[in-house]
């Protein structure tokens, strides 16, 4: 089963947790954090990203900018804009956009499970943004970000949340710029945080929906410092800050595909040698494809609607049945030749939140030749394949709306003995 527990969360006073709490630090460049501190000065971004108050001549990994982010959480602290509860506590953290509504508990996950394998992820990390991560954590003794982990829906989990919800006001109720509504309840009560944990011991496994890096930096953090003398195994460091969310209520978006060049090819030629693997169709209007194996090709002002055809891909495999590898292995691999998704310059990624227009955008400006936009990855497609014990191919999910850092930090200790603060 899997194991949470509650913790001493740092967050901000009420008043100014719309101000501090902020979008996850990997959502954004260097150049668009800089803006967005300029706009506002309280953002939580001067922790997360803090080469944003350094000049830009620093290196974004120099030790200087992780000395900063220690420097700037220490004085969130120190002007009490920033405050520990005085007790283990669950939370409970609600997002909405629109009529899309998600509901998490935020807890503690142990990273025991996460070594065996009870977390379960479905992507590789790398080893830069690993590091990054690493230094950060290691810096400011805190998990400034939470990772997002999903299960199997219980009903009794969440009709308890609910339940608690309508009987409790929040501590935080705020709209972001991006008109997502966060809010925040406090579970302090320790027969209700009793409760949680019992319902919560009904739960197998957990999955990672976002967040590889950050759990796997917390991981190796807890390497780290547990081959110290005088550890016991129950330090804070042993477990990552989480929020939770049943896999019924997650709300996977598109990631589309941008593509610089045609390998050579003009258009009539590409478009020919579409039709080996794929049923293609001039549209009269923008592509957003509505089921599987279906994609929108944008390139030279017009749409077209492309449909994978039997046997261009192995239906019952958890993989090769995904809509990413059938775009990989039928159209960028063969026709392109962009073998490595991951690291060809001529292949660009764009999450499904800024849509059809962001595309056609990118193609009419010039930056790219094409744009494809998929239909989104399933929850179950996610949980298939990380039982399986598999790994999906880069990009293949974005996941919407994003958790905010800073709604609850959490402290891992001291830099003497790793002890809780």
């Amino acid at each position: 089963m899997a194991t949470i527990k509650p913790f001493r969360a740092l967050r901000p006073i009420a008043e100014l947790a719309g101000q501090i709490a902020e979008l996850p630090y990997d959502v954004m460049s260097t150049t668009e954090a800089r803006e967005m501190l300029k706009k506002n000065p309280l953002s939580f971004i001067q922790v997360t990203r803090a080469e944003v108050c350094l000049p830009p001549s620093v290196p974004e990994d120099d030790p200087k900018v992780y000395e900063k982010a220690r420097e700037n959480l220490d004085l969130y602290i120190r002007k009490g804009q920033l405050k520990q509860d005085p007790t283990p506590c669950y939370y409970i953290y609600r997002q909405q956009i629109g009529a899309f509504i998600q509901i998490g508990l935020v807890a503690v996950a142990s990273l025991k499970d996460y070594a065996s394998q009870i977390i379960k992820k479905h992507e590789l990390t790398r080893a830069k943004k690993e590091k990054d991560r690493i230094d950060h954590i290691l810096a400011t003794r805190a998990q400034t970000g939470p990772v997002f982990l999903a299960y199997k829906s219980k009903g009794l989990l969440s009709a308890f949340l609910l339940d608690y919800m309508a009987n409790h006001a929040p501590v935080y109720n705020f709209a972001g710029d991006d008109g997502v509504r966060h809010t925040l309840y406090v579970i302090s009560e320790p027969l209700k945080v009793q409760k949680v944990t019992e319902l919560f011991a009904q739960v197998p496994e957990l999955y990672i929906a976002d967040g590889h890096h950050r759990c796997e930096a917390a991981y190796k953090v807890a390497q780290q410092l547990a081959a110290r003398p005088g550890q016991t195994g129950e330090e804070e460091y042993n477990y990552v800050l989480s929020v939770i969310f049943p896999s019924s209520m997650l709300h996977i978006l598109p990631y589309n595909r941008l593509i610089r060049d045609l390998n050579g090819m003009d258009n009539e030629t590409f478009l020919k040698k579409l039709e080996v693997s794929f049923d293609v169709t001039k549209a009269e209007m923008a592509i957003e494809p509505k089921e599987a194996h279906t994609f929108g090709l944008y390139m030279n002002g017009s749409w077209y609607l492309l449909k994978a055809r039997k046997g261009s891909y192995p239906e019952t495999d958890p993989i090769g049945s995904l809509d990413v590898s059938i775009l990989q292995e039928n159209l960028l691999k063969p026709i392109l030749g962009i073998e490595d998704p991951r690291k060809d310059a001529r292949l660009d990624f764009m999450g499904g939140v800024r849509g059809i227009r962001g595309l056609r955008e990118a193609v009419d400006s010039q930056d790219y030749t094409a744009a494809i936009s998929m239909f989104p990855t399933s929850i179950d497609q996610l949980i298939n394949v990380a039982d399986a014990g598999l790994i999906m191919p880069p990009k293949s999910t974005w996941f919407e709306p994003k958790l905010r850092d800073a709604m609850t930090i959490h402290l891992i200790g001291d830099e003497q003995d790793g002890k809780n603060l």
